[in-house]
């Protein structure tokens, strides 16, 4: 009967330890941005720091990451997108503070980062309105079924996250508000 008992409990866990989905999260960016996360422009003076991020239980299949970070409160009619990054390998479970720089080559090799809503490529941090109220900021991680997408770093940012949806097994993400 003991064994029964193991064996059950054993299968039990397992299927737990199965079940959990993938997962996001960020130990420097927990519920508000700081000034080291926000953009340095267009009236904003911050450091522009990408927070770093970490994911794990990637599901089967998993050949790439990409992770996106989007304000849907900006002030236009279709949010603003402030970093994009596809092409992460799968062995991948974590971007450092500040892989948004681009030309610090912190990101993994062979990832590539496109132009965001602010016409740079790289991570574009918070950076709201003076006096608005407070925005969103949400970062995804997207574990895609294919380990490249054929585009470079000039393609628009909704053709990518089109494409970024149409390979996503599974998603994750983590919100972030900042106000001025």
């Amino acid at each position: 009967m003991k064994s029964i008992f193991l064996m059950f409990s054993a299968l039990l866990l397992a299927g737990t330890a199965s079940a959990q989905g993938l997962t996001l999260s960020s130990d420097s960016a927990q519920g508000q941005l700081a000034m080291k996360h926000v953009f340095n422009g267009f009236g904003c003076s911050g450091e522009n720091i990408s927070p770093e991020l970490n994911w794990q239980n990637a599901p089967e299949g998993t050949k790439s990451f990409a992770i996106t970070m989007y304000d849907k409160d900006a002030p236009t009619d279709g949010g603003w997108w402030r970093w994009l990054v596809f092409n992460i390998p799968s062995d991948t479970t974590a971007l450092p503070e500040n892989a948004g720089k681009t030309d610090a080559k912190l990101a993994p090799k062979g990832s590539i980062q496109i132009k965001t809503s602010f016409g740079a490529t790289g991570y574009g941090g918070a950076c709201p309105p003076e006096g608005d109220r407070p925005h969103q900021y949400l970062f995804t991680v997207y574990a895609l079924n294919t380990e490249t997408l054929d585009v470079d770093e000039n393609t628009p940012p909704n053709l990518v996250g089109y494409l970024i949806n149409a390979e996503t097994i599974q998603k994750a993400s983590t919100v972030a508000y900042y106000a001025c």
